[in-house]
């Protein structure tokens, strides 16, 4: 897997932490509703949910949000909130040393 591929190359732990926890069947995944997020995180920080984020809640701070996936209603609220939803691939490309992001689940 391309994770953990960069986890090697990088030496970033984060990455095989999240491939980790990609390869567990789909029901083990994690399932995180925007509400706990919004508890969690602060202002322009950067999350990752190997997992499901769901809309269950609202989300007043603006953040990067990178999950396997997202439900329709969860990434409109993330926009709304002035926040970004994108895939981990695409955050591998954008910070492949994982530097200032949280892992959420």
């Amino acid at each position: 897997m391309e994770l953990k591929k960069a986890s090697i190359e990088q030496d970033v732990a984060i990455w095989k932490r999240v491939a980790t926890d990609l390869e567990k069947p789909t029901k083990q995944r994690r399932i995180v509703n925007l509400s706990k997020i919004d508890r969690y995180c602060k202002d322009d920080e950067t999350i990752v949910v190997p997992g499901k984020v769901l809309s269950m809640g609202d989300l007043k701070k603006k953040a990067t949000i990178a999950a396997y996936n997202f439900s329709g209603n969860a990434m409109d609220k993330i926009k709304e909130a002035g926040g970004k939803a994108i895939s981990i691939q695409e955050l591998l490309k954008k910070n492949p040393k994982g530097n200032k992001v949280r892992i959420l689940g």
